[in-house]
């Protein structure tokens, strides 16, 4: 339960902290603090079981038959990483609360940075590697509002779609990988993958997986060569650069090379692709950092620089380079968070981020500026702390990288020449900053209050007690993480000493400080100065490549698009139905197999004319649609009628019920919105376009005689297949037993198939609020409007909202309407209340309430209605898909399924024992979302009348004044 807990809050209180008002920023701020810390303190709790070497792990059966559960696991590798996240998250949100502005929406950045956090606890915490998958796309999504937070600004819009596509296209590739390690191992748990090594790299697929998988990691990671969307990140808030950089979304790919090197590590493949990106990354970003103008810049490329490190490492094929990989991960996470904060609170108190404006800041802010070179120290590699722990642990895993001569040779003078990068650019951002002569800034600098520096001090004091007694601070965290990674069998030795006497890897980092700093004095010398474009590499710009890919995809598809599509809405639709038939076609020709000899039985002549009249309404609604839409309307639903009475012909009362009331509230609105349909072309230009018009009766036929043609030869095909023991036979005998109700059509709509129905709601919902999107923005044609002479000839004015009752002939309509809305309320819940057992369910409730609704606004006018009544349809939306959703998540609490129903049978001292089920908490959320979007797109309706009576008064309005002129 805890693990659950752990995930639950950050999300929860992401919706609390989204529901504060504007200016609560203390209570916003440590809501967050709070959320953060309760997790950190969950997860310190199973500190113990992860020490003795087990693994914690929580699953509720997902989709079971497939292999898929929703399941967390807890491990010391696992249990690092959140300690990271929530830990660096707690001080991040601290830090935010004084960095941010009083005029910023602060609830939403609260909202989305625990969204966030919960997200990457998603990503660390999975023990299911396709829900590994959906958490990795949801950081996608969360790190993209975060970065457009300042939405204002075109760099922040921009730099926010270029993460986007980056890592979504990303996360695509990581999902066909999973599905191929899936396939081959027989399931999805990390485990089985994990147990399944061997088969995996015996696969003809594993050289693809591998690709897959690296195309994910290196894309989250910014990784060359796609490396580019990291620096254009910067647009974001700096607190949100401090965690993203540090403990969350870059480092999600390492993590996940991490996870999976025992699956996929070992091969000269895995071994050249990531070497060879690592390599390219450490080598660009430390360059790249050196010529940067901005802090953030500096420490953005730093950071691609540092995981490409930890990809080089990753890639060696070695378990001691995998412990000096999660051992760097760490000191990585905290060193450049404490940067982050540092360079924040630069541009906090002096307006501006430019190197080339600042300078001298170590008097008017000395605190600020020895937290900051501790912390450039430790990135630069500096005896005493952390980051010189791991960078020398680097450092001897390059010279035994490989057997190779050349390998042996160039891989520890490449590593010794970006260390000397590394240093240069650290030197570089503390002398330029606060030392030398002060620079011209927008504000006055001063130190900010000591609670904007506790958590950059409390990082920089990790890294100096990591730097000096390694072994008892990290020591023990390492050995967990690293060994529950490898296994105790493949465990290598090390030893994390401050001091190995003089050896190769300490003559490297002498000489990378010596080599750095004599690269800075020289680049800084006069007539070089450093904060221009990057020599040799200005040329070659991520940024310019992923722009003009961008380009050239839009203008593919806008060509495509122009050469298959049309403006008009006819010919999309007959796209679309050639495309089914199609598709169809394909997937069934040469797989139906029925005979057409037997299996005939006697027609009712009954039945038969009423399917007469049902296919004659249906030919003559096609007919009369162009020329008489009304008449087409009618027999429209006369077709529709014919339709239900064969549902109850065939004893099917629930859909016979649910038909007849989709037939009356479709009407209804289809004759509201008939009105506002443009008016049929003068005859004159009918005759014009008279061949064409017959052209395209002649392709809307034949397209309609195929597709029936075809639906009927499927039904005729489904109908002939030989009745055998299946799917009917099992829900006709558990729909009591294991449904709990009697309804067996309603049982399989809110149990047996209730996942189906919820994906059903939740795009009826996407649909009425595209709907009520687009009749928003949506102006009839002129003709349509009421005019003045029509309004003075008896055109009904909308209600007066004072008024008690309207006048007239529309007095006894309104009171027999009125009348009407208690009865469909009380007939609803009736149904909603027996579908299980009998006819009915919250499909059918919600359509009669939805009625009730339509007959206020048809009787008394949207005026009335809507002062007298709010009915709030996205409020419904909302709350029914919540309380679908929860009901089954409730069986989660009972290590049930996902919409497994629960039960009770209380009783109750008048009533005696009572039913109770989940399965009325599941049915009342569609009943709501169906009255919600019922009364949503009437209300978008109804208010074209509004606006045609406005027009019709600004018009005389305009013509009494120029009368009055």
């Amino acid at each position: 339960m805890a693990l659950y807990l752990i995930l639950l809050l950050p999300f929860v209180g992401a919706l609390g902290a989204a529901l504060l008002r504007a200016n609560a920023r203390n209570l916003e701020a440590w809501l967050a603090a709070a959320i953060a810390i309760a997790c950190a303190s969950l997860l310190a709790t199973k500190y113990p079981d992860v020490a003795d070497g087990r693994v914690v792990r929580v699953a509720v059966d997902w989709l079971p038959q497939f292999g898929l559960t929703f399941g967390l696991r807890l491990d010391g590798f696992s249990w690092m990483f959140a300690m990271m996240v929530t830990v660096i998250g707690a001080l991040v949100v601290v830090y935010a609360r004084y960095y941010m502005s009083p005029a910023d929406p602060v609830p939403r950045f609260f909202a989305f940075l625990l969204a966030f956090m919960g997200s990457m606890l998603g990503v660390v915490l999975s023990g299911n590697l396709i829900q590994l998958v959906v958490f990795w796309e949801l950081t996608s999504f969360t790190s993209f509002v975060l970065i457009a937070y300042w939405y204002h600004r075109p760099d922040a819009r921009a730099g926010a779609r270029m993460a986007l596509t980056v890592t979504a296209a990303g996360g695509t590739c990581l999902l066909a990988a999973v599905l191929m390690l899936g396939h081959i191992a027989g399931g999805y748990e990390l485990d089985e993958v994990v147990a399944a090594t061997q088969t995996i790299h015996e696969h003809a697929l594993y050289p693809a997986i591998i690709v897959l998988v690296l195309l994910a990691a290196f894309t989250k990671s910014a990784q060359f060569p796609f490396h580019f969307w990291l620096p254009r990140a910067m647009a974001a808030p700096t607190p949100v650069s401090a965690y993203l950089h540090s403990a969350t979304m870059v480092k999600a790919g390492v993590f996940l090379l991490a996870r999976l090197w025992p699956v996929l590590s070992g091969g000269d493949l895995w071994f050249a692709i990531v070497c060879s990106a690592g390599l390219a990354s450490l080598l660009l970003g430390a360059y790249a950092a050196t010529f940067q103008r901005d802090m953030k810049g500096v420490l953005a490329y730093s950071t691609i620089s540092h995981l490409g490190l930890i990809t080089l490492l990753l890639g060696m094929n070695s378990p001691l380079a995998l412990v000096a990989a999660v051992f760097h991960m760490f000191n990585h996470a905290t060193f450049k968070a404490s940067l982050f904060m540092a360079a924040g609170i630069v541009d906090h108190e002096t307006g501006t981020r430019d190197l080339q404006r600042l300078g001298g800041l170590y008097q008017a802010m000395p605190i600020t500026a020895t937290l900051a070179m501790v912390a450039a120290a430790a990135m630069a590699g500096v005896p005493l702390l952390n980051g010189f722990l791991s960078k020398e642990m680097f450092f001897a895993e390059t010279i035994f990288a490989g057997e190779a001569l050349w390998v042996r040779i160039a891989l520890p003078a490449t590593a010794t020449v970006a260390g000397m990068f590394s240093v240069a650019y650290s030197a570089r951002f503390i002398r330029q900053v606060f030392f030398g002569s002060p620079g011209e800034m927008p504000r006055e600098p001063h130190e900010p209050t000591r609670l904007m520096l506790l958590p950059s001090a409390t990082l920089v004091l990790l890294c100096l007690l990591v730097g000096t007694l390694p072994g008892r601070t990290v020591g023990p965290m390492l050995d967990h993480a690293t060994r529950s990674i490898l296994g105790a069998e493949r465990m290598p030795t090390y030893s994390l000493a401050v001091w190995h006497g003089l050896n190769t890897p300490l003559l490297m980092s002498a000489a990378a400080f010596i080599g750095g700093l004599t690269i800075y004095f020289w680049l800084t010398r006069k007539g070089h100065p450093i904060g221009a474009l990057t020599p040799v590499f200005r040329r070659f710009d991520g940024k310019r490549a992923f722009h003009v890919s961008h380009i050239s995809l839009v203008r593919a598809a806008t060509l495509v698009v122009r050469t298959i599509s049309s403006t008009r809405l006819q010919t999309q639709l007959a796209l679309i139905v050639v495309s089914v038939i199609s598709a169809a076609t394909v997937a069934t020709v040469g797989r139906l197999q029925f005979d057409l000899r037997g299996g005939w039985t006697r027609i009712d002549v009954a039945f038969a004319l009423m399917w007469l009249v049902g296919s004659a309404c249906a030919i003559g609604a096609a007919l009369q649609a162009k020329f008489h839409r009304l008449a087409a309307l009618i027999m429209v639903g006369c077709a529709g009628l014919v339709t239900s009475l064969t549902f109850a012909w065939f004893s099917a009362p629930d859909l016979a019920l649910t038909q007849v009331s989709v037939e009356v509230v479709t009407t209804v609105l289809l004759l509201l919105g008939l009105r506002w349909m443009p008016k049929r072309l003068p005859l004159e230009l009918q005759n014009r376009n008279r061949p064409r018009a017959r052209a395209r009766r002649v392709r809307d036929a034949t397209l309609a005689i195929l597709a029936g043609a075809g639906l009927a030869t499927l039904a005729y095909a489904v109908l002939m297949r030989p009745a055998g023991p299946g799917i009917k036979d099992f829900i006709v005998a558990n729909a009591l037993p294991g449904g709990g109700g009697q309804n067996i059509v309603n049982v399989i709509l809110v149990d047996f198939r209730g996942f189906d129905t919820f994906g059903e709601i939740t795009v009826l919902g996407i649909v009425a609020l595209t709907i009520y999107k687009l009749l928003r923005r949506f102006r009839p044609a002129p003709e349509v409007m009421t005019t003045s002479s029509e309004k003075r000839d008896g055109a009904r004015e909308p209600s007066d909202p004072s008024a008690a009752l309207p006048t007239g002939a529309m007095l006894a309509p309104a009171v027999l309407g009125r009348l009407v809305l208690p009865m469909a309320g009380v007939v609803s819940v009736y149904f909603l209340l027996r579908g299980h057992n009998e006819p009915g369910g919250g499909f059918v409730g919600g359509l009669v309430m939805a009625t009730g609704f339509i007959v206020q606004y048809l009787v008394n006018g949207t005026l009335w209605v809507e002062s007298r009544m709010r009915i709030h349809p996205l409020y419904w939306i909302g709350g029914g898909l919540l309380c679908a959703a929860g009901a089954g998540m409730l069986a989660w609490f009972a290590a049930q399924p996902f919409l497994s129903a629960l039960e009770w049978e209380p009783s109750l001292p008048v009533l005696g024992k009572l039913h109770l089920s989940t399965v009325l908490i599941f049915d009342l959320g569609v009943y709501m979302l169906v009255v919600g979007t019922t009364t949503l797109m009437l209300i978008a309706l109804a208010h074209q009348s509004l606006r045609s009576y406005r027009r019709m008064a600004e018009a005389e309005q305009m013509t009494s004044i120029r009368m009055v002129r």
